[in-house]
């Protein structure tokens, strides 16, 4: 059955907050994932306008984990220790690299991230100019907070958005 989304007729749901409709493409995004251990999505959004996505995986035209499998795993290497040892780019660091193969800058821009980052994407983020990062789930990794706090970026914990998809009806 087609929505006839041009219509007047009064929605049965609220709108959703602006916070919760950007998580909630970091959602989707995290669909795109090709890590076998966690699906991140990112999206970066400046005065409201999505600026850039991304998510964790391989380098652009790598075999990627879902293909090849986890090094990590066959390594018995814990969630959020020894990095370089994975495939995947993460999805922070895409949506800086994204942004900044437009060049685009990204000062004074907001993330919204499924996961809060590890330590090096944090490094990033605070060279990319970015001063809040909102999540709503915990990474294994919390040692951005010292740096962070240092540089006065600020992080906020929501709750994971509804995913559902509502339309006029």
């Amino acid at each position: 059955m087609a929505h006839d989304l041009t219509n007047n007729r009064k929605r049965k749901t609220t709108r959703p907050d602006i916070d919760s409709y950007f998580l909630k493409m970091a959602l989707i995004v995290s669909e795109r994932a090709t890590c076998r251990r966690h699906s991140v999505g990112a999206v970066i959004v400046k005065d409201k306008i999505v600026i850039s996505t991304g998510y964790n995986g391989a380098a652009r035209g790598a075999r990627d984990c879902l293909e090849l499998g986890c090094l990590r795993d066959e390594m018995g290497i814990k969630s959020g220790e020894k990095h370089e040892i994975c495939r995947a780019i993460h999805a922070e660091q895409n949506a800086i690299i994204q942004a900044s193969s437009k060049g685009i800058s990204l000062n004074n821009s907001k993330m919204y991230c499924t996961h809060t980052p590890c330590n090096i994407c944090a490094k990033m983020i605070a060279n990319a100019g970015i001063k809040e990062v909102i999540v709503f789930e915990k990474y294994s990794d919390d040692s951005f907070k010292k740096l962070f706090e240092e540089l006065d970026i600020k992080v906020r914990f929501l709750k994971k958005p509804n995913l559902d998809i509502t339309f006029f009806e």
